[in-house]
């Protein structure tokens, strides 16, 4: 018999409880509970617990609003000077939801601050005249494109900081604005200094220079002499994804000597590779959508939009490390940054001319096979020539400490760590189909009359995309607990405007998709993958694999799709249409943009029934908040599974150190602590900080520079 319970409010540290309910603790000495004011009632024999549901957002009781309002309202007393203080005329103000029409907006390349905006910024200061306020004393940090329906019409919206000394310097008669302005967080806020991030490598000179000073050159002097330093601590970084390009800069900033291992080939050899895939169907096991310099985002739509706080000290500095290797300077400040890969290849071959030059060891086709473990510690690693057979000719090279940043891909080497007992528990992610749209039905649907604006992405307003997340299966409260392990999460992912449709497999008998674009996202096509998420409880058929039950799960359906598709990389596909009525396409598919060519099948059955109902209620949901997403032009193409690794390889919060074998460092995406190129770089970049500090190389506060990094709890932001 089902219990009907509701999940328990959580209040805030600050709050005591209401004084009628009584905290004890169970029999079993485990987590305390609040003991409702109603009766319990009894089903079955069981006791139900009976709680309030927590309300978020506009739906909040009007009490917690109230704690939540005193709380903001503490939060800028405390940081922002007193009404008509002369501390105001110092700092700086970051006014934020400027909003600007888009018919008066110069348009989404121009990121100055334009006549429109300045009316927006004198409205948010109470300014009379907006044209007499100075366009110098103005920065912009932020500008995004919001073409909600919601709105009467679409709109560009502004972050934006204003130097109040250079503004009172340049026009004296804001004064008294700038005195008699109220704080509002997110919207109005005061700063006693500018906000500005360095890159990466400048901040690493810096360091390097102040502890030059403090601690006299690495070589000194005596007696005419010069006594040697001491040995370099040797690291080995294995993959050259964002995660160990960035680990490797910090520890060979700081004075590691660094060794980076990569199984694939440079991006310049990859992408030959991946040509060669395309036109001539000749799969490189090594060097692929996947596998290479850069890892598997290299070769997509190069989104720099992260989960984990765009303005972050430590996300802006990856940001303008990327600027300081070549990206185009605008990513800092577009809501929705990407690079496409024509920017990503040339940023990357940067990168690595850097690197050499601080003397990092770089060393292609170097599959590592194996790891040297002494006494419960790795001491190195076994590596072999990848354009050979696995273990044909190994070599043995030692190590003081190995960062192991691999992608989500390297399925091989996830069984080598489980034979040293690594320890690792498989992660919930999702899997699903890629749906393709014309780009311009897209842009009709999001931007309707305004779509004329877009212009294969040289137009004044941004190639339309979409973000969508449905909840499917909410069971009512009668049935909550039967359906609780039945609610699933369903959302677009790596969304590509302008894009087109892309092989990753990296083995021939498996098939998958992800989608990919260039800077300009001018394609014909919009893609997107929509995916379901699936856990621990959808892998029990493959209990028998342990740890590795989620790779067989990914693997059991691209084998089934390569079967669907009838080998050769032909892609199976179904118009939504038919998906939807569970019927084969028998006409003619749409065009896709698919170069290897796609086959009418029936993706209905290709994954268990919770998925299918799933993805096709979502998709009728898609449609009713975007009319003709439903379409006889819309295909969508199987499989996409891997949208993020399947497990989590188990590390010290602090050290990022695995927790089961000293000296072991798993970092990003592969091993489950990141999802996406700017998150994959944070956390290599904390990872190099928190190896140097235990090799001696850093003796500094790296969360008093970035902030705390984000906690590993098994749920990762992405």
């Amino acid at each position: 018999m089902a219990l009907h319970t509701v999940s328990g409010i959580k209040l805030p540290p600050f709050s005591p409880p209401p004084p009628h309910h009584h905290l004890g603790a169970s029999p079993s000495g485990g987590n305390l509970y609040a003991a409702s004011a109603f009766p319990r009632r009894r089903c079955g024999g069981l006791a139900a617990v009976v709680r309030c549901a927590r309300r978020t957002g506009k739906r909040r009781y009007p009490s917690e609003k109230k704690r939540l309002d005193r709380r903001h309202k503490e939060q800028l007393r405390q940081t922002a000077p007193e009404e008509g203080g002369v501390a105001r005329e110092a700092g700086f103000w970051r006014l934020s939801k400027l909003a600007v029409p888009a018919s008066d907006d110069p348009g989404k390349d121009f990121l100055g601050v334009s006549p429109p905006l300045l009316q927006a910024i004198a409205k948010a200061l109470k300014f009379p005249v907006a044209s007499m306020l100075p366009e110098e004393a103005f920065s912009v940090i932020r500008k995004s494109f919001d073409a909600r329906k919601i709105l009467k019409e679409p709109q560009f919206v502004y972050t934006v900081d204003v130097d109040a000394k250079k503004l009172l310097d340049m026009e004296p008669r804001t004064w008294d604005f700038i005195a008699r302005l109220e704080p509002r967080l997110g919207i109005v806020e005061y700063m006693s200094d500018e906000r500005v991030a360095a890159d990466l490598i400048s901040m690493l000179n810096v360091h390097n220079k102040v502890s030059d000073d403090e601690h006299g050159i690495r070589d000194t002097v005596n007696n005419g002499s010069i006594s040697p330093t001491r040995m370099k601590p040797r690291v080995a970084i294995v993959g050259s994804g964002p995660s160990g390009l960035f680990a490797a800069l910090v520890l060979a900033e700081l004075g590691a000597e660094v060794t980076l291992l990569e199984r694939g080939q440079p991006v310049e050899q990859r992408g030959r590779d991946i040509g060669a895939l395309a036109v001539r169907r000749i799969l490189q096991s090594e060097s692929n959508f996947c596998f290479g310099e850069g890892g598997a985002g290299t070769w997509s739509d190069g989104k720099l939009v992260t989960r984990i706080g765009k303005n972050t000290d430590g996300v802006q500095a990856v940001m303008k490390t990327f600027v300081h290797f070549g990206g185009p300077p605008n990513i800092l400040i577009d809501g929705r940054p990407h690079l496409g890969t024509d920017k990503l290849v040339p940023l990357l071959r940067n990168f690595r001319h850097h690197l050499r030059e601080l003397g990092v060891a770089i060393r292609f086709n170097t599959r590592v096979d194996d790891l040297i473990v002494e006494g419960g510690q790795v001491k190195g690693v076994v590596v072999s020539d990848s354009n050979l057979q696995p273990g044909s000719v190994d070599q043995k090279l030692s190590f003081d400490a190995v960062v192991l940043a691999v992608g989500h891909s390297a399925r091989d080497t996830y069984s080598m760590l489980l034979r040293h007992n690594v320890d690792i528990t498989p992660k919930n992610f999702s899997v699903g189909l890629r749906i393709e749209h014309p780009q311009e039905l897209i842009n009709n649907i999001q931007y309707s009359e305004l779509a004329a604006e877009v212009h294969k992405g040289r137009g004044r307003i941004p190639v339309a995309d979409y973000k969508i997340v449905k909840s499917i299966g909410e069971g009512d409260v009668k049935n909550d607990i039967e359906q609780v392990d039945q609610n699933r999460s369903c959302y677009s992912f790596c969304m590509c405007p302008g894009g087109q449709v892309v092989l990753t497999s990296t083995n021939p008998s498996e098939l998958c998709v992800n989608g990919m674009s260039f800077s300009r996202r001018a394609s014909k096509w919009a893609n997107s993958a929509l995916v379901v998420t699936v856990s621990s409880h959808d892998f029990e058929p493959f209990q028998s694999h342990g740890s590795l039950a989620g790779v067989e799960f990914q693997r059991e359906y691209e084998r089934r799709a390569a079967m669907m598709g009838g080998g050769n990389f032909v892609v199976p596909a179904q118009c939504v249409t038919d998906f939807i009525s569970n019927k084969l396409s028998v006409t003619t598919l749409p065009p896709s943009s698919y170069r290897l060519g796609v086959r009418p099948s029936k993706l209905h059955e290709l994954f268990p029934p919770y998925i299918t109902e799933a993805l096709q209620q979502s998709i009728t949901m898609i449609d009713k908040e975007m009319p003709g997403f439903i379409s006889s032009e819309a295909l969508l193409h199987g499989v996409e599974t891997r949208t993020s690794s399947p497990l989590q390889i188990s590390r010290h919060r602090e050290t990022y150190e695995s927790t089961s074998l000293q000296g072991l460092y798993p970092i990003g995406e592969g091993a489950g602590y990141a999802g996406g190129i700017v998150s994959a770089a944070v956390d290599g970049m904390y990872c190099g900080f928190a190896l140097a500090k235990q090799l001696s190389l850093f003796a500094g506060d790296i969360e008093a520079i970035f902030g705390k990094a984000q906690k590993q709890t098994g749920s990762v932001k992405y």
